[in-house]
C-alpha cells in the first residue's frame, strides 16, 4: 500500500518540462560543447505550446544565437565559449550557510 502512494505522489512532467530536458541533454551533449553549436527539432508528438515555450526560453537566454530554418521547421543554436569573467565569482559574494543540516 505504502508503495502505491508513493508512486501517486510523483507526478509525470509536462510536455514543456519532457521537451525541455531532451534540448538541454542535446545542448550538454560532449560534441555540441564542442562545437558550441546544437540543431533542435520539434518531434510529431511535441505539442506546439511546448516547442514555442521551450523556444520563448531560449530567445531570452543571453550569449544563446538563435537560427530557424523555414523550409523545416529546424532550430540551430550558437554560443561563445564562455569567458572567465562570465563564471568569476568573488568570495565576499558568497554567503557561508550556518543551518544545520535538516536531517
Amino acid at each position: 500500500m505504502a508503495k502505491q502512494a508513493s508512486k501517486q505522489a510523483v507526478s509525470k512532467p509536462t510536455p514543456a518540462e519532457r521537451l525541455g530536458l531532451r534540448v538541454s541533454a542535446m545542448i550538454n551533449s560532449p560534441i555540441a560543447q564542442l562545437n558550441r553549436r546544437v540543431t533542435i527539432h520539434q518531434l510529431d508528438d511535441d505539442p506546439d505550446e511546448a516547442w514555442d515555450a521551450v523556444m520563448q526560453v531560449l530567445a531570452e537566454t543571453d550569449g544563446l544565437e538563435m537560427v530557424v530554418t523555414d523550409d523545416d521547421g529546424t532550430v540551430t543554436l550558437h554560443w561563445d565559449k564562455s569567458t572567465d569573467d562570465d563564471e568569476a565569482i568573488r568570495e565576499e559574494e558568497v554567503k557561508a550557510v550556518e543551518d544545520e543540516a535538516p536531517f
